[in-house]
């Protein structure tokens, strides 16, 4: 088992009810035994952890993944693939959940199919409307990263106190002048900034700027004076330090800025040593009442309506709150799935999706597992295009960018030709790390082997045992709205969703975005599948069934009538990512596909 959350718990308590003996847990989550005849065995711990590497994947006959975000899945998705062991995927939003079996070369992988892509904004508009936890990331974050807070004005006033070390806490500046001065930078002078361009304002209402002044007591230390006694780093609070105890509570813009000025003070006085390393969690309490003070006071300059912690949290963390049921039905889904792969019963596994409403009677809607997708770039090792200029962006934006963030690797190495140009390890030598570090820094084509157009690079994760090659194409210029990272990755690869994305995560849904064109038809049990007509054959993922895949052939429809004149009501499964969910949606392909009776 992968997670212990809301799909997870409920999955132990099935798997111990049906007999299971041996229960091995990998998640963050603390898990206890309650039956002393089952023997269960928790590794509290990250599961992209070296130690999880694939030996240890191969001990078991069955991996149950119940996991809450997508880089997570598809590391254990990668893992079980190169250990070749059978994958039962789940998820859920809300009243939808999905459970889908992979196995390799039988059955598409989690990552087949494409996911939605997040919802992305270029930097001139991050920087003039309100945004989400950019502040958080600039004050506590690595201040080596680019960031889009380091974004200057073009106005030569702005190139003083307000330009480079804003955010820095200068010598013999103590806590309450630093606070003060990064609230009337990021709420003050910004806003001012803002302002001073008419045009953006002509038919929207105008922000006011906000200044420390006009909210703050004269002494901040008379109103946030209280101090934690015996607090650790798990449990320092800035509501609890100001007695603010409700967190379904919207707070008045006094009590936003009270809570912005005490979350700062309280990570300079208690968390001093993460300040420079830290990222957004929306499991860390501090950090969500420091992201949702900010982000009141800026939606206060805006005039937009406020949040309570308990909202703010939601959004943040792109959170859709669990519905027991849901969970309860889909930790069921997952033990039938994994009792057929222990038996080896591959006719009768089944993508089962449950559903909010009705569909032909059926809450539950099961499907039959889709073959590998021959374009995938995980399981059958298709190449990607990449076109980025070459000449401007560095080794450190393609890592970034590309490796980190869209092929989801986390011990990337990357070689051109038989030239290692950049590796990630724990057992690198100093001078090799001193290398590969400054190599970062310099554009494509300036690397000791250069990077340029035809160029084709290998990138692997050896810790996931996953390599895909990827063909570099010079362009020269890109559109900032439509294409904000400077570079533009194609082939059959999904988006995955980060942790500032917009995109919601529910209670761990799945992600394959596969077209099942299946259909129940009224009033009888027979399930319908569609396929691509020979005449497209420029639609990438083609779909046979499982049994088809068995069988080594794929059948001739070419003598199928036509049936795409009739109004057809087509499943479309898209996976949502988050704690355990998947989702179904209609969506009309007639005039891409014939229909077939199984």
């Amino acid at each position: 088992m992968v997670g212990a959350g809301g799909i997870g718990c409920e999955l132990l308590k099935t798997l111990a009810l049906s007999g299971f003996q041996d229960i091995h847990i990998v998640a963050r989550d603390a898990v206890l035994r309650f039956r002393p005849n089952i023997s269960i065995t928790p590794y509290h711990a990250n599961v992209k952890e070296s130690r999880f590497n694939v030996d240890f994947y191969k001990e078991f006959d069955v991996v149950l993944n119940g996991l809450d975000n997508l880089d997570a899945r598809r590391h254990v998705n990668r893992l079980c693939l190169a250990a070749d062991v059978p994958l039962v995927e789940s998820g859920t939003t809300g009243f939808l959940g999905q459970v889908t079996v992979h196995l390799k070369g039988k059955t598409e992988c989690y990552e087949c199919q494409p996911k939605p892509a997040p919802k992305t904004y270029p930097v001139c508009t991050i920087t003039s409307t309100p945004s989400k936890d950019l502040l958080f990331a600039k004050l506590f974050g690595d201040k080596n990263l680019e960031n889009d807070l380091n974004v200057r004005s073009s106005d030569a006033t702005n190139l003083s106190e307000h330009s480079e070390d804003v955010f820095e806490c200068r010598k013999g500046e103590d806590i309450e002048q630093y606070g003060r001065r990064i609230y009337d930078h990021v709420f003050g002078h910004n806003i001012e900034v803002a302002l001073s361009n008419e045009e953006t304002w002509k038919n929207r209402n105008k922000p006011w700027p906000i200044y420390s002044k006009d909210v703050f007591p004269d002494k901040l230390t008379k109103e946030n004076g209280k101090t934690e006694k015996g607090s650790t780093t798990e449990d320092v609070s800035a509501m609890a330090s100001l007695g603010l105890k409700n967190p379904q509570d919207v707070w008045s813009l006094a009590e936003n800025s009270r809570v912005f000025y005490e979350s700062l003070r309280l990570f300079f006085s208690k968390r001093q040593k993460e300040i420079g390393n830290l990222t957004f969690d929306k499991d860390d309490q501090l950090a969500v009442e420091f992201v949702t003070a900010a982000a009141n006071i800026r939606a206060s300059s805006f005039g937009i309506p406020l949040h309570s912690l308990f909202e703010a949290k939601g959004i943040a963390g792109n959170i859709v709150h669990a519905v027991a049921t849901t969970n309860a039905i889909i930790a069921g889904l997952i033990v039938i799935e994994a009792i057929k792969v222990l038996k080896k019963d591959s006719n009768n596994y089944r993508m089962t999706y449950c559903l909010e409403h009705p569909s032909k009677k059926l809450l539950l809607m099961p499907v039959e597992p889709y073959e590998p997708n021959k374009s995938c770039y995980v399981c059958s090792e298709t190449p990607l295009s990449l076109e980025v200029n070459t000449h401007h962006s560095k080794l450190r934006d393609f890592v970034e960018k590309i490796v980190k963030a869209k092929l989801g690797m986390n011990f990337p190495v990357i070689m051109s030709g038989a030239s290692i140009i950049y590796e990630v390890g724990e057992d690198l030598e100093e001078d090799m790390v001193a290398i590969y570090a400054a190599n970062l820094e310099k554009a494509l084509s300036e690397l000791p082997s250069p990077v340029i157009s035809g160029t084709v690079l290998t990138v692997e994760d050896l810790q996931q045992e996953f390599s895909c090659r990827i063909n570099i194409k010079h362009r020269e210029e890109f559109d900032e709205e439509k294409e904000p990272d400077g570079m533009l990755l194609s082939g059959r690869v999904e988006a995955p969703v980060d942790k500032n994305s917009n995109k919601p995560i529910g209670n761990g849904e799945s992600t394959s975005s596969a077209l099942s064109t299946e259909e129940i038809q009224e009033g009888e049990r027979d399930v319908e599948i569609q396929e691509t007509s020979e005449s497209a054959e420029n639609v990438t993922g083609r779909k046979r069934k499982l049994s088809e895949v068995s069988k080594g052939s794929i059948p001739d429809h070419s003598g199928l009538p036509d049936e795409s004149s009739k109004n057809q009501n087509q499943l479309e499964k898209l996976d949502v990512d988050d704690e355990d969910d998947e989702l179904i949606i209609s969506n009309d392909w007639e005039s891409l596909t014939k229909k077939k009776r199984l």
